[in-house]
């Protein structure tokens, strides 16, 4: 009898560490990774932008990703627009005021299956204001191993934000209200 309660207990405890084990450890790769966006100029036009030096983490739910988490941060100061005076205009007070905000962060709340698709719902704090945004995700995707054995994946990201919700009102009537935003991130496993 105590060998078959051993063996059970042992069982049972093998089965709450494999249980365990789906979750997986991602973290950004900076060199594989862009934050893009785009804003209406006057009506008229679209003007382009990036964001280098893009952070992050993620942890994986393998058998469910719903219950995955994800915690990013975007270097304002690396803002481009392919155009330098635009550049320092974007970085001072009037936008992102980057001496005082270097950073925007973004810490995921919940990812959603809507229709087979999933939206990755978090707080984003923006010019010192925080404010819950939904992102659609596509991906992950499968994990692929390189030459030198470490594990990859990869998603796409997409959502729009109303800028004045964030503080930034400079240029109202002259720039669009809203700025779509695109990200394209490979993970490395850890």
């Amino acid at each position: 009898m105590k060998f078959k309660a051993l063996a059970v207990a042992l069982i049972l405890a093998a089965g709450a560490s494999l249980a365990g084990a789906q979750t997986t450890a991602w973290k950004f790769d900076p060199a594989h990774t862009s934050a893009d966006f785009v804003i209406r100029h006057m009506g008229i036009s679209n003007v382009h932008g990036h964001f280098g030096n893009v952070n992050g983490t993620i942890t994986l739910d393998e058998k469910d990703v719903t219950k995955s988490s994800v915690k990013a941060a975007v270097d304002t100061t690396t803002v481009d627009t392919g155009n330098g005076q635009r550049n320092s205009h974007l970085k001072s007070p009037d936008f992102f005021d980057v001496a005082k905000y270097p950073q925007m962060i973004f810490t995921s709340k919940q990812i959603a299956n809507k229709d087979g698709k999933l939206e990755l719902t978090g707080d984003l704090t923006l010019h010192g204001v925080t404010k819950s945004v939904t992102l659609d995700l596509d991906g992950p995707s499968k994990e692929i191993v390189d030459p030198k054995g470490v594990a990859h994946r990869g998603f796409s990201a997409t959502t729009s934000i109303h800028r004045a919700d964030f503080g930034l009102n400079y240029g109202n009537g002259i720039l669009g209200d809203d700025v779509k935003v695109s990200l394209d991130v490979e993970l490395i496993k850890q």
